[in-house]
């Protein structure tokens, strides 16, 4: 299917998801295991290579940020309420996989369940995606504003830079737009890792706890970041103004089917079949290839691999007039 061929009626969609959003008890808890447990069981051994060395500590370090990222999807998906068919335990288990990503997650989860039913609506943003510009709203910025965009915008800022402060400090505070019930969990979740953060650096130390905990952070950060970026901000994108916004159309040709080796595939809990997740939210991540392999019209959409994945981090600007994202070079270019 492409953009301008006509879309299938929602019960058509509605008819598609309905078959893959039934979750597995015995799949989520084997994730579970095979996520967290890793993860916690990772942070063992890391104590103990740190008596030794750092830099055998290293490796596994960059691993445990892997498995963090799988920690963090269980996350998201349990904010679907995807993950189980209990609501209770969707609550419980993403808010202590929240915990362990130094995330809040009423707060994430909320402002998550936003982005879904406002991507790609220029009339919109503003609701967990990238901040983006159009051509007009750009050039009609001042000098100093341009900076702030163009420094926000580029990759070593907001991957380098953004993505650990986002998760380090900038989910540690509440602000007057939250509910009572999200400050509270900003609260709760801060008190929490407090304890957590206090308890393990009378076990093992701070500096053998900050060296390992910043780390993992650092890099799950980056790649969860990325991720991020991806899903919404790629070549063939389409965004649009309200009056033509459409879900369907917009899960499909306003976000990524990124598709990653297998292995990367795994430790992105499948976040790469982006297009099927915004289509159908209450899929369980585990159920999403099944999903695609299983249904021609998902596999019809251009994926991006992970080196053509790298072109996207140039492009800066929505140019409404052409209906494509743009790079500053191009507006330069265009500019004469």
């Amino acid at each position: 299917m492409t953009k301008n061929e006509k879309k299938p009626s929602s019960k058509s969609w509605h008819n598609i998801v309905l078959k893959y959003n039934k979750p597995r008890i015995s799949q989520s808890i084997w994730q579970i295991i095979n996520s967290a447990g890793a993860y916690l069981l990772l942070w063992v051994l890391m104590v103990q290579t740190m008596k030794v060395s750092f830099w055998l500590t290293l490796p596994l370090i960059i691993l445990s940020a892997g498995f963090l990222i799988r920690v963090f999807i269980i996350f998201h998906d349990c904010g679907h309420g995807s993950f189980f068919k209990s609501k209770k335990l969707n609550l419980t288990v993403g808010k202590i996989c929240g915990i362990l990503a130094f995330t809040p997650y009423d707060k994430w989860t909320d402002s998550h369940r936003q982005h879904h039913q406002t991507v790609g609506n220029l009339d919109k943003r503003g609701f967990g995606d990238v901040w983006t510009l159009t051509v007009d709203e750009y050039l009609e910025k001042g000098p100093w504003k341009r900076f702030l965009y163009r420094l926000f915008r580029h990759p070593l800022f907001m991957f380098g830079i953004g993505a650990p402060l986002s998760f380090l400090v900038l989910h540690r505070f509440s602000n007057r737009r939250m509910t009572r019930k999200q400050k509270l969990n900003v609260y709760f979740t801060n008190v929490i890792l407090a304890l957590l953060v206090a308890g393990m650096s009378w076990l093992i130390g701070w500096q053998t706890f900050l060296m390992i905990q910043l780390p993992i952070m650092y890099f799950s950060a980056i790649g969860g970041v990325y991720l991020f970026y991806l899903q919404h901000q790629y070549e063939d994108v389409t965004w649009s103004r309200n009056e033509e916004w459409d879900y369907h159309m917009m899960a499909l040709h306003g976000s990524s089917f990124f598709k990653l080796p297998v292995i990367l595939r795994w430790f992105t809990g499948n976040i790469g079949f982006h297009h099927i997740h915004h289509l159908g939210p209450t899929i369980p991540n585990y159920n999403l290839v099944k999903c695609h392999n299983e249904n021609e019209i998902f596999q019809q959409i251009k994926p991006i691999t992970l080196l053509k994945s790298f072109g996207a981090l140039k492009l800066r600007l929505w140019d409404e007039k052409n209906q494509r994202i743009v790079s500053f070079r191009e507006l330069r270019v265009k500019a004469g």
